[in-house]
């Protein structure tokens, strides 16, 4: 064997010990959602299907729709914010600008998801920084029921996701070649259709790649839906918790993981499928 197989074998077995670590525990997690739920037990009893066909409760069916919601907003609010950040990142010529557009785009991935929670939380409060300035306006004359709300929950997710957004679309906007631009200007066209004709289809990998990750992302939030939501605001991550060390029902939070998993993998599939097109136009 030569050395780059050695090499090769060396940066290849911890990703498979991963991999296999990692389907172990989705299949111990499968393994806990077809068994029957001994209430007062922490064990389990023989298999069944109830799990899976109790998922159909209103409560159950709100969690997904949310989640679905909360994560298709998410990517949307996160595309339309981090764009125009990741464009002025890489064209902007002036060093300090550009320094600070950096500081202020990749800093959040430095704190915790909990920290940045937690900063929401002292923001939209009954008697937070925003409430506190709207009132001291004269805009409002109650505080804004922003927690424990949607509009909470979805303001603090995308704070989270912005970061990584950014950097997926500096990166593909970054290896857009400026002659295309320079071509169509030469041609007549203005900044804006330049933009909407040469430099938006050329960046659609990095578009793709920042949407997928941002709806995966969001749909297995958990610590912001339930910290800003405060369990007013249901999601399939949040229900598996209260499920699992609230009731103790370990089978139904299995199986509420199982169906969100599977959800999951559906939509990513069906969002690639829709956006197969526009992939294919980025790439000329």
């Amino acid at each position: 064997m030569d050395a780059r197989s050695r090499l090769r074998g060396w940066l290849v077995s911890p990703a498979s010990f991963v991999a296999l670590c990692i389907c172990v525990a989705l299949a111990t997690v499968f393994q806990f959602s077809l068994r029957a739920y001994v209430p007062g037990s922490m064990d389990v009893g023989g298999l069944t299907l109830a799990n899976f066909t109790g998922l159909d409760k209103p409560i159950y069916l709100e969690a997904f729709a949310n989640t679905l919601l909360l994560s298709v907003e998410t990517t949307l609010c996160s595309l339309l914010v981090a764009y125009p950040l990741a464009y002025a990142l890489v064209r902007v010529r002036n060093r300090f600008l550009k320094s600070f557009i950096l500081i202020v785009s990749i800093t959040p991935l430095f704190l915790g998801e909990i920290v940045r929670t937690y900063s929401w939380i002292i923001v939209l409060g009954s008697n937070g920084f925003l409430n506190t300035m709207l009132r001291k306006m004269g805009l409002i004359g109650q505080p804004l029921n922003l927690m424990f709300s949607h509009a909470g929950v979805l303001v603090a997710l995308v704070h989270v996701t912005i970061p990584v957004v950014v950097l997926m679309l500096a990166t593909a906007i970054s290896h857009i070649d400026r002659d295309y631009e320079k071509a169509a200007q030469s041609l007549g066209a203005g900044p804006v259709l330049t933009f909407v004709t040469v430099t938006l289809p050329l960046s659609m990998p990095g578009i793709l790649a920042s949407v997928t990750t941002s709806f995966a992302w969001t749909f297995s939030a958990f610590a912001t839906p339930q910290m800003i939501g405060g369990g007013k605001v249901p999601t399939v991550s949040t229900l598996v918790y209260q499920l699992g060390f609230s009731s103790m029902n370990f089978p139904l939070a299995a199986s509420l993981s199982v169906a969100g998993l599977a959800l999951t993998v559906v939509s990513l599939l069906a969002l690639g499928r829709m956006t197969r097109r526009l992939k294919a136009i980025g790439g000329h």
